[in-house]
């Protein structure tokens, strides 16, 4: 195989960019991702991609919950806040503010809309966890358009 031409032809696939929470007993977790996909209208499932080995998929695996938070055009700061893994003050990470609803999962506060998941399916194949959840709660803040992963300047695809 061509190794760049893989490389190119993966790069090609659109993506979002979004904050995914999770919550472990008291304490919450979130990360920026960007594998999250549609899977069923009826229920309504989502399956999001979770890099294995970490403390957001551990705590997924643990707490069997899960929210997206779906970020505005512009938001490119907020996305890279969450690259690290950041410290929580009540309902703060840093100066991010986030509430909590029916998983306990983060939904932060300038995020353009969200939803909650439970989840009903995990496979583990290759460096990531794939997570399917049924959606069992939803919100929108505002209207607007989605923050893409294009529109960043940055590239996921090996």
């Amino acid at each position: 195989m061509d190794n760049q031409a893989k490389k190119t032809a993966l790069r090609g696939i659109s993506y979002g960019l979004y904050v995914i929470g999770t919550k472990v007993g008291d304490d919450v977790n979130a990360f920026t991702g960007n594998w999250v996909t549609q899977t069923s209208f009826t229920p309504p499932l989502v399956a999001i991609g979770v890099k294995k080995g970490t403390n957001s998929s551990e705590g997924i695996h643990e707490s069997g919950v899960f929210s997206v938070n779906v970020l505005e055009t512009g938001q490119q700061d907020l996305a890279t806040a969450f690259f690290k893994p950041m410290s929580r003050v009540g309902n703060k990470f840093g100066d991010i503010e986030f509430s909590t609803h029916t998983t306990g999962s983060p939904i932060l506060s300038d995020a353009l809309s969200w939803f909650e998941c439970k989840v009903v399916h995990e496979y583990s194949e290759g460096d990531h966890v794939i997570y399917i959840g049924e959606v069992i709660d939803a919100g929108v803040n505002r209207e607007g358009k989605p923050l893409t992963l294009q529109e960043t300047g940055m590239y996921y695809g090996g």
